[in-house]
This record gives C-alpha cells, sequence and structure tokens, in this order.
C-alpha cells in the first residue's frame, strides 16, 4: 500500500503510470524529478511510485521489461499523478483509468501529462472547456478527436482545473519543475533544476519550437568570451569590446559568434541580461532600477523592453507568479 512508499518522507504522493508500451524517456522525466533522494529539501519532500494501470509483462520503449511499485490502486491515494506519454495517439484509452482518474481529480488530486500523455487525460473529460497542449505532430489529432478542447500547440504547458498537460519531453521536465515551485518554492525548483543541469525556469507560454533554439558553440575560441560575459553583464559590451577580448577583428568575430551561438551578439547578450533578471527578480525585492542596472540594462524602462518581448510577462508579473508558492489558476 501506499503508506510504505518512501516511508522516511511526508510529502505528497506521486504516481507515475506504467502500461505495456511505456515511453521511456518521459517516465525517467517523472522519477528524476519526484523518485530521487533529496535530503537537502527535508523529509517532505515527494513520494513517489512506479504504478502499472494493467497487468503485465509490460515493456517499455528500447525493449526492455518493466515492474511496477505498485497496482492501480495507488491512483486511489495519489496527490499527483503522471501520465508519462501515451502508448500511440490512435490507441484506446481503457474506460477504467479514466474512472480512476475522474475519482482522483475530484477528490482534489492534480493530474499531469507529458507530449501524448494529453490524449489520456483528453479522454476523461477533464479538459473539457479548457486548454490543452501536446507535442505539436500531435496537436492537429487532438483538435480534432476532442472538439471541446482548446489546444495550443505552441506553448510548453498549460493548466486547466489542476488538469496539467505539457508539449514534448523536454518541456514535460519545465512543467514538472514548475509544480515543484508551486508546491515548495523557487529555491527548491532552482535546485531541482541545478541537477538536471537546465535552466531554472521556462514558462509554460515560451514557444515549443524555435528556428535555432540550442546554442551551438563549437568555437573554443568563443567559449571563454561567453563566460566572461555572463561573469559581467553590468558591463557594456559592444561589438569591438568583445571582438578585442577574443582577439579577433569585428567582421571575423561577428562570424565566429554566429557560427558558435546561431545569434547575433545583441540578441545573445539581451537573453542572457533577461535571464539573470528572471534570477534577481525570484531572489529579493530590490527594484526595477536596480535590476537593470545590475543585469546591464541601464534602465528599467529598458529592462521592460527586453523582458517582456524574450518571456512574454512584465518584469513585475513575473515576479508576482514566480516568487508565490501558491498554484497559478491560470487556464
Amino acid at each position: 500500500m501506499y503508506v510504505k512508499i518512501m516511508p522516511n518522507r511526508t510529502g505528497p504522493l506521486v504516481a507515475a503510470l506504467l502500461y505495456d508500451g511505456l515511453c521511456t524517456f518521459e517516465f525517467g522525466v517523472v522519477a528524476e524529478i519526484f523518485g530521487l533522494s533529496r535530503p537537502e529539501l527535508g523529509p517532505g519532500w515527494y513520494r513517489f511510485a512506479s504504478c502499472a494501470i494493467e497487468d503485465g509483462p509490460l515493456r517499455a520503449h528500447g525493449g526492455f521489461s518493466i515492474t511496477a511499485d505498485c497496482g492501480p490502486e495507488t491512483i486511489d491515494e495519489a496527490d499527483i499523478i503522471v501520465v508519462p506519454g501515451w502508448r500511440g495517439v490512435d490507441h484506446p484509452v481503457p474506460d477504467a483509468l479514466c474512472d480512476k482518474l475522474r475519482a482522483a481529480h475530484a477528490r482534489g488530486a492534480r493530474l499531469a501529462s507529458l507530449c501524448s500523455g494529453a490524449f489520456v487525460l483528453a479522454a476523461t473529460g477533464l479538459l473539457s472547456g479548457g486548454t490543452a497542449t501536446t507535442h505539436w505532430r500531435y496537436a492537429e489529432k487532438l483538435r480534432q478527436r476532442h472538439r471541446d478542447i482548446v489546444v495550443d500547440d505552441a506553448s510548453l504547458y498549460r493548466v486547466h482545473d489542476r488538469v496539467y498537460t505539457a508539449a514534448g519531453s523536454a518541456a514535460g521536465i519545465d512543467l514538472l519543475i514548475e509544480i515543484v515551485r508551486q508546491d515548495f518554492g523557487p529555491a527548491a525548483a532552482n535546485s531541482v533544476a541545478r541537477r538536471l543541469v537546465m535552466p531554472a525556469h521556462r514558462t509554460g507560454g515560451q514557444a515549443q519550437f524555435l528556428e535555432r533554439p540550442v546554442a551551438i558553440r563549437d568555437g573554443l575560441e568563443i567559449a571563454p568570451l561567453l563566460d566572461r560575459v555572463r561573469a559581467d553583464l553590468a558591463s557594456t559590451w559592444s561589438v569591438a569590446r568583445m571582438a578585442g577580448q577574443a582577439r579577433m577583428s569585428p567582421r571575423t568575430f561577428l562570424r565566429r559568434f554566429f557560427e558558435a551561438t546561431a545569434q547575433t551578439p545583441g540578441d545573445w547578450l539581451a537573453a542572457e541580461r533577461v535571464n539573470e533578471a528572471k534570477r534577481l527578480l525570484c531572489q529579493g525585492q530590490a527594484d526595477m532600477e536596480t535590476i537593470a542596472m545590475a543585469v546591464g540594462f541601464g534602465s528599467a524602462h529598458t529592462l521592460r523592453h527586453h523582458f517582456r518581448s524574450k518571456v512574454g510577462l512584465s518584469p513585475g508579473d513575473y515576479r508576482a507568479r514566480f516568487m508565490s508558492e501558491a498554484p497559478a489558476a491560470t487556464s
């Protein structure tokens, strides 16, 4: 029974559903965030159980067999239930599973899905009249199958009435870290993110994919400069200064910088300053002028301009939303 699961912890019980054809990476994300021991966060940290929704043998993507901690009865006790993908968007969702998920939601549990798991939550009817997301490849099928749901095929994650949906696998990490932030605050969320070696937070409204989403950084001569700039964002970093520190002509520098980051120096610098501003906004109550000077924007007006452009929120709204430990009532 669930009371035997991680008896040294007292926190919310998270049940990750297992099924034949399990999406291995998505399950691994849930287990990594909620299942690892984190003594630095105290005994109130999450309890975690893998929960088979059907009799075995169960196999996962990758060709290996899996054995669950618990059976479907654990759904009846869980505080958070996560559907880590689904075995196929055209594969029917068992009625018995839908009944259990509806009953769990009715008693106050939170439900979350990663990637194609949105089709499971949609089948329960709990997303009716709300907005949900899934991987962009599956968005149109979800939209056609469930016309009572507004399908957002751009955002990383959405929440409607305690039912959370995330886009692709990496977006699932962002969603689960957001749940950690809601339950334990920004410091705990940042701690989990650091262990995953990923940025502390991406808002749900950010785009699922970008034309150039990841810095390439194949130019070894550029990488040390990027680290120097990050360590001193308050300074003025002109192209001429950066090129001089990289010991290149401005023309060569611009070419090498773009090859290494897929961005112009100005765009990259603005993004780094916004990321640091996000950290400072969640750390305390420093005023906007102080934060703007600390990150190199020079004025609160310039900070607000770049922040809204990159994040989609004003700095004040970001602070109000992400310093709060209460769940955001978004839909």
